[in-house]
Protein backbone atom coordinates (compact mmCIF):
# COMPACT_ATOMS: atom_id res chain seq x y z
CA UNK A 1 0.00 0.00 0.00
CA UNK A 2 3.07 2.21 1.01
CA UNK A 3 4.26 1.39 -2.46
CA UNK A 4 1.13 2.38 -4.35
CA UNK A 5 0.74 5.69 -2.50
CA UNK A 6 4.32 6.93 -3.06
CA UNK A 7 4.03 5.95 -6.99
CA UNK A 8 0.92 7.91 -6.98
CA UNK A 9 2.69 11.15 -4.72
CA UNK A 10 5.38 10.45 -7.63
CA UNK A 11 3.00 10.98 -10.58
CA UNK A 12 1.53 13.91 -9.17
CA UNK A 13 4.58 15.04 -8.48
CA UNK A 14 6.05 15.13 -11.89
CA UNK A 15 2.77 16.24 -13.42
CA UNK A 16 3.11 18.99 -11.45
CA UNK A 17 6.53 19.90 -12.40
CA UNK A 18 5.06 19.40 -16.05
CA UNK A 19 2.63 22.13 -15.83
CA UNK A 20 5.06 24.10 -13.09
CA UNK A 21 6.28 26.19 -15.85
CA UNK A 22 2.44 26.69 -17.08
CA UNK A 23 1.75 27.62 -14.48
CA UNK A 24 4.39 30.39 -13.88
CA UNK A 25 3.69 31.68 -17.04
CA UNK A 26 -0.18 31.72 -16.43
CA UNK A 27 1.06 33.84 -13.06
CA UNK A 28 3.03 36.31 -15.26
CA UNK A 29 0.36 36.91 -17.79
CA UNK A 30 -2.41 37.46 -14.89
CA UNK A 31 0.53 39.88 -13.28
CA UNK A 32 0.60 41.54 -16.57
CA UNK A 33 -3.34 41.53 -17.22
CA UNK A 34 -3.79 43.09 -13.83
CA UNK A 35 -1.34 45.71 -14.72
CA UNK A 36 -2.62 46.39 -18.25
CA UNK A 37 -6.35 46.71 -16.80
CA UNK A 38 -5.46 49.04 -14.48
CA UNK A 39 -3.57 51.53 -17.02
CA UNK A 40 -5.81 51.18 -19.69
CA UNK A 41 -9.15 51.63 -17.42
CA UNK A 42 -7.15 54.68 -16.20
CA UNK A 43 -6.00 56.00 -19.82
CA UNK A 44 -9.70 55.74 -21.10
CA UNK A 45 -10.64 57.58 -18.27
CA UNK A 46 -9.02 60.22 -18.97
CA UNK A 47 -9.83 60.13 -22.44
CA UNK A 48 -13.54 60.05 -21.47
CA UNK A 49 -13.26 62.88 -19.07
CA UNK A 50 -11.78 64.94 -21.22
CA UNK A 51 -14.67 64.34 -24.29
CA UNK A 52 -17.60 63.58 -22.40
CA UNK A 53 -17.30 66.38 -19.57
CA UNK A 54 -19.08 64.30 -17.05
CA UNK A 55 -17.01 62.61 -14.71
CA UNK A 56 -19.64 60.41 -13.30
CA UNK A 57 -20.35 58.43 -16.82
CA UNK A 58 -16.14 58.48 -17.49
CA UNK A 59 -15.80 56.85 -13.89
CA UNK A 60 -18.68 54.52 -14.44
CA UNK A 61 -17.38 53.15 -17.81
CA UNK A 62 -14.21 53.29 -16.12
CA UNK A 63 -15.10 51.09 -13.68
CA UNK A 64 -16.73 48.62 -16.40
CA UNK A 65 -13.29 48.46 -18.62
CA UNK A 66 -11.04 47.26 -16.03
CA UNK A 67 -13.16 44.51 -15.00
CA UNK A 68 -13.72 43.45 -18.67
CA UNK A 69 -9.68 43.84 -19.38
CA UNK A 70 -9.23 41.46 -15.89
CA UNK A 71 -11.34 39.27 -17.29
CA UNK A 72 -9.64 38.48 -20.76
CA UNK A 73 -6.61 38.08 -18.57
CA UNK A 74 -8.18 35.63 -17.12
CA UNK A 75 -9.07 33.16 -19.84
CA UNK A 76 -5.75 34.29 -21.67
CA UNK A 77 -3.78 32.85 -18.32
CA UNK A 78 -6.49 29.82 -18.27
CA UNK A 79 -5.70 29.17 -21.97
CA UNK A 80 -1.78 29.19 -21.13
CA UNK A 81 -2.14 26.78 -18.62
CA UNK A 82 -4.16 24.06 -20.58
CA UNK A 83 -7.39 24.94 -19.43
CA UNK A 84 -9.15 25.53 -22.79
CA UNK A 85 -11.96 22.78 -22.78
CA UNK A 86 -13.10 24.93 -20.10
CA UNK A 87 -12.44 27.90 -21.77
CA UNK A 88 -14.33 26.74 -24.33
CA UNK A 89 -17.14 25.38 -21.83
CA UNK A 90 -17.22 29.00 -20.50
CA UNK A 91 -17.90 30.53 -23.65
CA UNK A 92 -19.79 28.41 -24.73
CA UNK A 93 -22.24 28.01 -22.09
CA UNK A 94 -22.45 31.60 -21.69
CA UNK A 95 -25.85 31.34 -22.39
CA UNK A 96 -26.89 28.88 -19.17
CA UNK A 97 -24.18 30.62 -17.44
CA UNK A 98 -25.88 34.18 -17.82
CA UNK A 99 -29.16 32.36 -16.92
CA UNK A 100 -28.01 30.73 -13.77
CA UNK A 101 -25.85 33.97 -12.53
CA UNK A 102 -28.34 36.11 -13.55
CA UNK A 103 -31.09 33.83 -10.85
CA UNK A 104 -28.69 33.44 -8.20
CA UNK A 105 -27.38 37.00 -8.31
CA UNK A 106 -30.85 38.98 -9.32
CA UNK A 107 -30.02 42.15 -7.04
CA UNK A 108 -26.43 42.40 -8.41
CA UNK A 109 -27.38 41.94 -12.02
CA UNK A 110 -30.80 44.17 -11.64
CA UNK A 111 -28.06 47.20 -9.87
CA UNK A 112 -25.70 46.80 -12.27
CA UNK A 113 -27.93 47.54 -15.30
CA UNK A 114 -29.76 49.79 -13.53
CA UNK A 115 -26.34 51.66 -13.23
CA UNK A 116 -25.61 51.35 -16.81
CA UNK A 117 -29.08 52.90 -17.36
CA UNK A 118 -28.43 55.82 -14.93
CA UNK A 119 -24.66 56.29 -16.55
CA UNK A 120 -26.16 56.90 -19.75
CA UNK A 121 -29.42 58.32 -18.91
CA UNK A 122 -27.80 60.82 -16.26
CA UNK A 123 -30.37 62.30 -13.96
CA UNK A 124 -28.07 63.91 -12.22
CA UNK A 125 -24.25 64.93 -12.19
CA UNK A 126 -21.34 64.70 -10.25
CA UNK A 127 -22.27 66.91 -6.70
CA UNK A 128 -26.11 67.59 -7.86
CA UNK A 129 -28.10 68.02 -4.75
CA UNK A 130 -30.67 64.95 -4.93
CA UNK A 131 -33.36 63.34 -3.13
CA UNK A 132 -34.45 60.28 -3.05
CA UNK A 133 -36.94 59.05 -0.26
CA UNK A 134 -35.85 60.78 2.57
CA UNK A 135 -31.77 60.80 1.52
CA UNK A 136 -31.24 64.38 0.30
CA UNK A 137 -27.67 65.16 0.04
CA UNK A 138 -24.98 65.89 -2.80
CA UNK A 139 -23.92 62.93 -5.08
CA UNK A 140 -20.66 61.34 -5.07
CA UNK A 141 -20.11 58.54 -6.99
CA UNK A 142 -22.07 56.40 -9.69
CA UNK A 143 -21.10 52.85 -8.31
CA UNK A 144 -21.42 49.59 -10.25
CA UNK A 145 -23.64 48.61 -7.60
CA UNK A 146 -24.44 51.45 -5.46
CA UNK A 147 -25.17 55.22 -5.87
CA UNK A 148 -23.60 57.08 -3.02
CA UNK A 149 -24.81 60.36 -1.46
CA UNK A 150 -23.01 62.47 1.08
CA UNK A 151 -25.70 63.78 2.97
CA UNK A 152 -25.72 67.63 4.58
CA UNK A 153 -24.87 66.50 8.22
CA UNK A 154 -21.70 64.31 6.49
CA UNK A 155 -22.82 60.94 6.56
CA UNK A 156 -22.48 58.74 3.23
CA UNK A 157 -25.69 57.08 2.05
CA UNK A 158 -24.95 53.99 -0.46
CA UNK A 159 -28.49 53.75 -2.10
CA UNK A 160 -28.77 50.47 -4.58
CA UNK A 161 -28.85 51.67 -8.13
CA UNK A 162 -32.31 49.63 -8.48
CA UNK A 163 -33.64 52.02 -5.69
CA UNK A 164 -32.22 55.03 -7.62
CA UNK A 165 -34.07 53.64 -10.85
CA UNK A 166 -37.21 53.28 -9.54
CA UNK A 167 -38.16 55.62 -7.51
CA UNK A 168 -38.89 59.22 -8.00
CA UNK A 169 -35.58 61.50 -7.69
CA UNK A 170 -35.90 65.01 -7.23
CA UNK A 171 -32.60 67.08 -8.52
CA UNK A 172 -32.80 70.49 -7.24
CA UNK A 173 -29.63 71.33 -8.71
CA UNK A 174 -30.08 70.45 -12.60
CA UNK A 175 -31.71 73.79 -13.90
CA UNK A 176 -29.89 75.89 -11.17
CA UNK A 177 -32.53 78.07 -10.36
CA UNK A 178 -35.18 76.87 -7.68
CA UNK A 179 -38.45 78.75 -6.18
CA UNK A 180 -39.12 79.25 -2.73
CA UNK A 181 -41.63 80.81 -0.75
CA UNK A 182 -42.64 80.83 3.09
CA UNK A 183 -45.74 82.78 4.81
CA UNK A 184 -46.23 85.97 6.46
CA UNK A 185 -48.50 86.80 8.90
CA UNK A 186 -48.90 90.25 9.89
CA UNK A 187 -50.75 92.59 12.30
CA UNK A 188 -51.26 95.68 10.78
CA UNK A 189 -53.60 97.98 13.12
CA UNK A 190 -56.51 99.17 12.27
CA UNK A 191 -55.28 102.26 9.99
CA UNK A 192 -53.06 99.89 7.79
CA UNK A 193 -53.53 98.01 4.40
CA UNK A 194 -52.71 94.96 3.03
CA UNK A 195 -51.19 96.62 -0.29
CA UNK A 196 -48.68 98.63 1.82
CA UNK A 197 -47.13 95.50 3.42
CA UNK A 198 -47.27 93.96 0.11
CA UNK A 199 -45.57 97.02 -1.56
CA UNK A 200 -42.88 97.33 1.33
CA UNK A 201 -41.91 93.44 0.79
CA UNK A 202 -41.83 93.93 -2.56
CA UNK A 203 -39.55 96.64 -2.42
CA UNK A 204 -37.54 95.14 -0.09
CA UNK A 205 -37.29 91.75 -2.03
CA UNK A 206 -36.36 93.46 -5.60
CA UNK A 207 -33.08 94.98 -3.75
CA UNK A 208 -31.31 91.73 -2.72
CA UNK A 209 -29.41 90.49 -5.19
CA UNK A 210 -29.38 87.04 -4.27
CA UNK A 211 -32.93 87.17 -5.35
CA UNK A 212 -33.57 86.64 -9.03
CA UNK A 213 -35.37 89.50 -11.23
CA UNK A 214 -35.28 88.40 -14.44
CA UNK A 215 -38.72 87.14 -16.33
CA UNK A 216 -40.71 85.35 -15.25
CA UNK A 217 -38.32 84.15 -12.32
CA UNK A 218 -39.66 87.47 -10.29
CA UNK A 219 -40.78 87.97 -6.80
CA UNK A 220 -44.42 88.17 -5.64
CA UNK A 221 -47.04 88.23 -3.01
CA UNK A 222 -50.03 85.94 -3.05
CA UNK A 223 -52.61 87.03 -0.32
CA UNK A 224 -53.91 83.65 1.35
CA UNK A 225 -56.05 85.04 4.31
CA UNK A 226 -57.19 88.57 5.35
CA UNK A 227 -58.91 89.48 8.68
CA UNK A 228 -59.57 92.67 10.17
CA UNK A 229 -56.12 94.00 11.34
CA UNK A 230 -54.24 90.96 10.30
CA UNK A 231 -53.02 89.96 6.85
CA UNK A 232 -51.64 85.91 5.50
CA UNK A 233 -49.21 86.46 2.88
CA UNK A 234 -47.15 84.54 1.62
CA UNK A 235 -43.95 85.47 -0.74
CA UNK A 236 -42.29 83.54 -3.72
CA UNK A 237 -38.81 84.33 -5.06
CA UNK A 238 -36.14 82.55 -7.27
CA UNK A 239 -32.70 81.93 -6.57
CA UNK A 240 -29.93 80.33 -7.54
CA UNK A 241 -29.69 76.11 -6.76
CA UNK A 242 -26.10 75.56 -7.83
CA UNK A 243 -24.90 75.58 -4.51
CA UNK A 244 -28.26 74.11 -2.88
CA UNK A 245 -27.21 74.72 0.97
CA UNK A 246 -25.85 78.59 0.00
CA UNK A 247 -28.18 79.60 -2.38
CA UNK A 248 -30.93 78.40 -1.64
CA UNK A 249 -31.56 77.67 2.09
CA UNK A 250 -29.36 80.03 3.85
CA UNK A 251 -31.04 82.04 1.86
CA UNK A 252 -34.50 81.81 2.36
CA UNK A 253 -33.37 81.82 6.15
CA UNK A 254 -31.84 84.97 5.67
CA UNK A 255 -34.82 86.97 3.90
CA UNK A 256 -36.73 85.69 6.41
CA UNK A 257 -34.79 87.18 8.91
CA UNK A 258 -34.51 90.42 7.42
CA UNK A 259 -38.39 90.93 5.85
CA UNK A 260 -38.91 90.66 9.97
CA UNK A 261 -36.46 92.90 11.09
CA UNK A 262 -37.87 95.32 8.54
CA UNK A 263 -41.53 95.36 9.32
CA UNK A 264 -40.44 95.76 13.16
CA UNK A 265 -38.91 99.10 11.78
CA UNK A 266 -41.66 100.32 9.82
CA UNK A 267 -43.79 100.12 12.63
CA UNK A 268 -45.60 97.20 12.53
CA UNK A 269 -46.15 94.33 15.64
CA UNK A 270 -43.80 91.57 15.41
CA UNK A 271 -44.85 89.35 12.42
CA UNK A 272 -44.94 85.50 12.37
CA UNK A 273 -43.03 84.21 9.70
CA UNK A 274 -43.48 79.71 8.59
CA UNK A 275 -42.22 77.51 6.23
Amino acid sequence: MLRDLHRVLSTYWQQFLYVLPKLALALVLLLVAVFIANRLSKLLGTRLRGRAHDPLLADFLTGISRWVFLLLGLLLAMQVVGLSGVVTGMLGAAGLSAFVVGFAFKDIAENFLAGVILAFNRPFHLNDTVQIRDQTGHVEALNLRTTVIRTFDGKHVFLPNSIVLKEPLINFTRSGDLRQDFLISVDYGSEGRYEQVRDLVLDFLRTQPDVQQQAPRVPYLVLEKSGATTVDVRVYFWSSSEEYRRGALETKSELMQRIKNLLIDKGYSPPSLTQ
